[in-house]
């Protein structure tokens, strides 16, 4: 695959939002596609659905431990259920219910958590959810997904609901900037190499993945040569992407918008120590719960900015 050698970052909507218009797509196409939310549909952009589908959309209020439950139902009727609510609340609540009523059946049920990371802002820490991909990794037959951008989003949702088996889809709250060109492919499993490299590799996912092309550009300037790879599918991962960005730069940097202890970085690692043992780095929420404040101030206090990237790539390459 060619891979670029600049990017110029040009802003786009919300993953939330290219959530929603790619549901209503998806109800276009197949009438078994349902969805339900739980008193957040504005937010989560279901109420696009919810307009041109309005039969087919299930307000589940503030319950969302409930609404896994139907959705569960749903999907074992023979529907192709999306519910989606904020990722700390689907999650977090609804845990149990993904677990027994989910994972273990293994029924064919999406769960899409929007406003996830520190980087919805002034809404605090109750509602920023910095758990949620360990413990949507930690639940057998799960797949789980977490678009950089709205070009990946919309496709993964049709992945996703192509799917069989529950997945589950990381959205943010803040518009992301583009990374991905129009005609991009994205599978469950797989990865996109933006930007090649030898000197490390910089594996990001989310929101993250901006920074690492920001933080590549700036290590390109010193003469520091980085790899970077848009790590979308979290589980399962794409294993060969991993080996193969440790035995050709032997140095890696995982950058995410997530507590480092459960996140991408250690499902990278536990690649890294089986296969090909190398230096790496790890950019993301230490063992804190953040404050309330813009994004731009958390993103920064929080060091999930460039400028962490780049350091962590010196401290790799230092280690190499």
């Amino acid at each position: 695959m060619e891979t670029k050698t600049k990017f110029e970052l040009k802003m786009g909507v919300a993953t939330r939002e290219a959530f929603g218009h790619a549901l209503v797509e998806l109800g276009r196409k197949d009438k078994n596609v349902v969805a339900l939310d739980a008193d957040l549909s504005k937010s989560t952009y279901t109420h696009f659905f919810a307009k041109e589908f309005p039969g087919r959309f299930i307000e589940c209020g503030i319950a969302e431990a409930n609404m896994i439950a139907v959705g569960a139902g749903l999907a074992s009727s023979g529907k192709i259920p999306f519910a989606a609510s904020f990722s700390c609340f689907a999650i977090n609540k609804g845990f149990e219910q993904l677990r027994v009523c989910v994972a273990y059946p293994n029924v064919n049920l999406k769960v899409v958590g929007t406003h996830s990371g520190i980087s919805i802002g002034e809404d605090g820490p109750s509602q920023m959810s910095i758990e949620d991909l360990g413990l949507a990794c930690s639940l057998p037959n799960f797949v789980v997904l977490s678009p950089a951008d709205e070009i990946s989003m919309r496709v993964l949702v049709h992945a996703a609901a192509a799917h069989v088996g529950p997945v589950f889809i990381r959205a943010g709250r803040p518009k992301t900037p583009i990374v991905h060109s129009a005609d991009a492919t994205f599978t469950i499993g797989g990865s996109a190499q933006l930007i090649d490299g030898h000197d490390l590799t910089i594996i990001a996912t989310g929101l993250l993945v901006s920074e690492a092309l920001r933080a590549q550009e700036s290590l390109d300037n010193e003469g520091i040569s980085a790899r970077v790879i848009d790590m979308y599918s979290i589980k399962p991962l794409d294993r060969a992407a991993i080996v193969r960005a440790a035995r050709e730069t032997r140095a890696i940097v995982v950058a995410e918008e997530h507590l480092v202890a459960s996140g991408l970085g250690v499902r990278v690692a536990q690649v890294v120590a089986e296969t090909t043992p190398v230096a790496m780095e790890f950019v993301g929420i230490q063992d804190t719960y953040a404050e309330s404040g813009t994004p731009e101030e958390l993103v920064k206090k929080y060091g999930l900015v460039a400028s962490n990237v780049v350091a962590a790539a010196k401290r790799v390459i230092a280690r190499k």
